[in-house]
């Protein structure tokens, strides 16, 4: 039987036979193989499937709960940034081209990475546990950016001025609005940001079929 350890672009964890093609985690969220919480940390990071020879058993009691994504893209939306362990290239870029972005802007105490992930944090959820989201035209926006436009369900991949519809299995349909066109933006406005600043999410093979 499926676990309820897949994540979605708004950052809800669920419960699907689909496979991930990243892992990662917001910290201990599970007790016998249930989630109980919806992150016990600050840092939510996007985990490497495979790591040298390391093995684990998913949902083992008392180590951190192993979350999967359908892709990059879908982790960033949901609010988790690179490894520092197991993607240490990946996460270097990230954190580089996010303080040039923002460190100033921030006021920043250190250019640590638990400073950048108390910002992080506060754009993934709002006091009530809610997606906090932003408000953009698409043609300000980055190739890997999800958004969910008025008057459709779910979420759409924002890529090469079409949207991908996203699912568990990977990406559907494709729609085309006009570049002026208000959408609701799910990848939080930081994370965007370092999207424009040149950090290329990797995206599911799923999307090429619909481009």
């Amino acid at each position: 039987m499926p676990l309820q350890n897949r994540v979605n672009p708004f950052g809800e964890i669920f419960v699907s036979e689909s496979r991930g093609t990243f892992t990662g985690n917001r910290g201990v969220i599970h007790r016998n193989k249930k989630i109980i919480a919806p992150f016990k940390a600050k840092y939510w990071i996007t985990c490497a499937l495979e790591y040298k020879n390391a093995k684990r058993k998913v949902m083992t009691e008392n180590r951190w709960t192993e979350l999967f994504f359908l892709d990059e893209a879908t982790a960033f939306a949901a609010g988790h940034r690179p490894c520092a362990f197991c993607r240490y290239p990946k996460f270097k870029l990230f954190k580089n081209l996010w303080l040039e972005a923002h460190e100033k802007s921030y006021g920043l105490p250190d250019t640590s990475v638990k400073s950048m992930d108390a910002v992080l944090h506060a754009e993934r959820i709002d006091t009530s546990g809610r997606k906090i989201f932003y408000y953009d035209i698409l043609e300000n926006l980055p190739n890997g950016t999800f958004v969910q436009p008025e008057n459709y369900e779910g979420s759409y991949l924002y890529f090469n001025k079409k949207l991908f519809r996203w699912t568990p299995f990977g990406y559907t349909e494709t729609l085309e609005l006009p570049n002026n066109t208000l959408v609701k933006v799910l990848t939080p406005k930081t994370v965007v940001a370092v999207f424009l600043k040149g950090y290329v999410p990797e995206i599911h093979a799923s999307k090429d079929s619909g481009e």
